[in-house]
């Protein structure tokens, strides 16, 4: 059979870029979930990770592919920061966004990648941890806190498409998993409002597990970080299976769950996406990172995962390279996939390009409620 031909992409969890031109060891730096530089004699280039923006990006800035990484960043730096980003974006051949704004730093806004990714529709995931933490900083009390919170989530489900939750970093998902009782919060919020310094990160697991039933109970999909990620977390607290009990817990509710990249737990990230009907799994951050490898993540996710819950995203962050790569392995590992189990006759030739195009775009449709490229609700397909 012919290769399966893939919609557009729909990057269901991604960031904003960086506006100005970069130092070779600032984007580097952008290479590694380290929060250090490299160790002494080796780059962060010569990772699963740096092969493949040296393999897929070269070219779209009319360098050979496998450049060398000074070679490459002289060439970014001679079209500038923003040239470089209209090219690279240009070429992902993703046609929507689905942009977490919670990060902070001079990060482009979702308009303005919407626009440099060619005028593509761009949508807003709010980030639970960051909301609250703008709060506090403001707040006159803890009442008033905790109404203004109350309103800044029913504001911000009128515009966003859904929410999410940090509480793997700031905690570990080893939370109880039932909705604290108001009384609680009420003492959860007064003793991190008097201890806490103008900025202090949230890490009160009282006040997490609130902001969790919270965004719950708006309706909104609710995407939860796991899996890896920088040294600010404990890797073994984000395992997505620590989860089971809130996933069951928060299921009549009607909030759809979204497990963000899950490496190297995806196999259980699968299982959960398999057995409980309002969880979805996602493979980014985790292709991105693993490179050449990237194929074989993707299978051990589609061992379990039913092909309607599997969702694309890069989580690129900072770099414009990383939607290329993201993009560009995704898209090779599940068409060779795809070919493969239809030419040994494990997967009927007549639903392969359907499913490629479920997992490409049609999951995350459906479940952020966008409209197709006709202008139409999106289906099941």
């Amino acid at each position: 059979m012919p290769s399966p031909s893939l919609p557009p992409l729909v990057d269901q969890h991604c960031h904003g870029v960086v506006r100005g031109d970069l130092t070779d060891a600032a984007f580097e730096a952008w290479l590694t979930e380290s929060d250090a530089t490299a160790a002494p004699g080796t780059s962060f280039f010569d990772t699963q990770l740096g092969f493949a923006v040296r393999r897929w990006c070269p070219p779209l800035l009319d360098l050979e592919p496998h450049a060398p990484p000074r070679r490459y960043l002289d060439r970014r730096r001679e079209l500038g920061a923003a040239e470089a980003t209209r090219r690279l974006l240009g070429a992902t051949g993703i046609g929507a966004y689905v942009v977490d704004t919670g990060l902070p730093g001079d990060l482009t806004t979702p308009q303005e990648l919407a626009a440099a990714g060619g005028g593509v529709p761009c949508h807003e995931i709010v980030r639970l941890e960051s909301l609250t933490e703008g709060l506090a900083d403001r707040a006159d009390g803890t009442a008033a806190f905790l109404d203004a919170l109350d309103g800044a989530v029913a504001d911000a489900a009128r515009t966003a498409v859904g929410f999410k939750s940090l509480a793997a970093y700031r905690h570990g998902l080893d939370l109880p998993p039932e909705r604290p009782r108001p009384a609680e919060v009420r003492v959860a919020a007064d003793r991190w409002l008097v201890t806490r310094s103008p900025g202090e990160r949230l890490t009160d697991p009282v006040l997490l597990r609130h902001l969790l039933w919270s965004a719950a109970g708006t309706g909104l999909p609710l995407q939860i970080h796991t899996g890896f990620g920088d040294p600010d977390l404990r890797l073994r607290r984000s395992d997505p299976l620590l989860l089971t009990d809130f996933v069951r817990a928060v299921r009549p509710t009607g909030c759809t769950v979204v497990l963000l990249h899950c490496y190297p737990y995806h196999r259980g990230a699968a299982y959960l996406a398999a057995v409980f009907p309002h969880v979805y799994a996602d493979v980014g951050l985790a292709l991105t990172h693993t490179g050449a490898r990237a194929g074989a993540v993707l299978a051990e996710m589609l061992e379990l995962t039913p092909f309607g819950k599997l969702l694309f995203s890069t989580d690129a962050y900072g770099l414009a390279e990383l939607y290329v790569v993201g993009a560009e392995l995704f898209r090779r590992g599940l068409v060779r996939l795809v070919t493969e189990w239809v030419r040994e006759g494990a997967w009927p030739a007549g639903d392969a390009e359907r499913v490629a195009a479920l997992i490409a775009a049609g999951n995350a449709r459906r479940v952020y409620g966008l409209e197709t490229a006709d202008g139409h609700p999106a289906t099941t397909g």
